[in-house]
């Protein structure tokens, strides 16, 4: 008997043993991702006085220069005042979730960086859908979990996203939390081929908003879509809809 004890306490101090490590492991590759973003956000301060022109011979923000040197997926920058989001956005149209599992260097990351929707055209489209994981601790786009409070709301109304080639500031006039796979395929929307699809998209929004912003938008506006996981239920999403302004 005294030999079965033994044996189940081996095992129990093994799993325990193993489970400390790799709650340890993980750990320590958060803290070093976000050192990295910290990093590029210093790396973004320092800016250059070369001039880089995209499309339309249009010239790129002189605040993204040094970034886009060292990864030319860069499609922007996306920050929350009292928050810790304050991170580049990627995209990568021909491999749209490529990081969702990778850092700023491609190397594999549980944390990813935000990024662009593929089918979005930064500074053209009229939505811009981001994409970024829901991390405990109100890391990357755990913050946005947040934003269910409207009292928190109310201290964080604006959302600060650049493009490469422009500086925007949006208002959040809806957050609400939906099935990825329903009947209201927030994600679909990016585009607008008439005024009454953007009407029905944002009064959709709205309706489905935890509390009423007293902020709408109308068609001409531009509209940030912020997305993450939400794990009240199976496949739920959490949603933040902003206004450019």
């Amino acid at each position: 008997m005294r030999k079965i004890y033994l044996l189940l306490a081996v095992a129990f101090l093994s799993v325990t043993a193993f489970c400390f490590h790799k709650a340890y492991s993980e750990y320590s590759q958060e803290q070093e991702q976000i050192q990295i973003f910290d990093n590029l956000a210093e790396l973004v301060e320092e800016t250059e006085k070369e001039e880089i022109y995209l499309q339309e011979n249009r010239k790129m923000l002189p605040d993204y220069i040094n970034l886009y040197h060292k990864n030319n997926d860069l499609a922007g920058w996306i920050s929350i005042e009292g928050t810790q989001i304050n991170y580049p956005v990627m995209q990568t149209p021909d491999n749209p979730d490529y990081y969702l599992n990778h850092n700023f260097e491609k190397e594999y990351s549980r944390l990813g960086v935000p990024y662009l929707q593929e089918n979005c055209i930064p500074d053209k489209s009229d939505n811009l859908i981001i994409y970024g994981h829901h991390i405990k601790g109100g890391v990357m786009f755990g913050a946005l979990e947040s934003y269910k409070s409207e009292d928190f709301y109310k201290k964080h109304k604006f959302i600060r996203f650049d493009t490469l080639m422009e500086h925007a500031v949006y208002e959040v006039t809806a957050v609400f939390r939906t099935n990825a796979y329903g009947s209201f395929r927030y994600n679909a929307f990016v585009e607008a081929e008439q005024e009454s699809d953007f009407s029905a998209y944002i009064n959709k929004c709205r309706q489905l908003s935890f509390y009423d912003t007293g902020t709408s938008a109308v068609y001409g506006d531009t509209l940030l879509t912020l997305s993450t996981c939400e794990y009240s239920a199976d496949n739920s999403r959490l949603v933040i809809v902003a206004k450019k302004i």
